[in-house]
């Protein structure tokens, strides 16, 4: 069964469980994945691959991981509570994510391949690449800063 379908699925067992916060999250998704649909130039009702869905997730869990940080700040914990238990339901459908170490081994072999000298100032290309080629296993942030890190020493 695809992301999608999957995904509907759970909707309808949030419906059944009276679960309230966990049917808005998918909801949410699910109109983002309309709506992915629609910017893609397919009809709404179309289902999106995998990749499409995992990208579509991806966001909605950097948006809410922005929202806490910002809610954070400007004092209102209540709000940013809300988003943390919304982030909770978000990641469930996300691969399990690299730890730092790993992201670390991943980029010392890729930066071991790389024929030309990769200097700071493309290092935001390389990062852009690595998380192409890991599709949603890694934190973005971790990613960057492994790199980072990589190539001042």
């Amino acid at each position: 069964m695809s992301l999608h379908q999957d995904i509907r699925e759970q909707m309808k067992e949030a419906m059944k469980a009276r679960d309230a916060v966990r049917l808005n999250v998918i909801r949410g998704l699910l109109s983002s994945f309309t709506n992915e649909a629609i910017i893609k130039k397919r009809k709404p009702d179309e289902e999106l691959s995998d990749d499409e869905a995992l990208s579509v997730v991806v966001r909605a869990v950097k948006q809410r991981k922005d929202s806490i940080e910002q809610f954070e700040k400007g004092g209102r914990v209540d709000l940013a509570e809300v988003e943390k238990v919304e982030l909770k339901i978000l990641e469930t459908y996300l691969p399990a994510q690299m730890s730092r170490e790993e992201v670390v081994v991943y980029v010392r072999e890729k930066l071991a391949v790389q024929s030309s000298a990769l200097d700071k100032s493309k290092s935001g290309q390389f990062v852009g690449t690595i998380m192409k080629e890991l599709k949603g296993k890694a934190d973005g942030a971790v990613v960057k800063e492994v790199i980072d890190t990589e190539l001042v020493s």
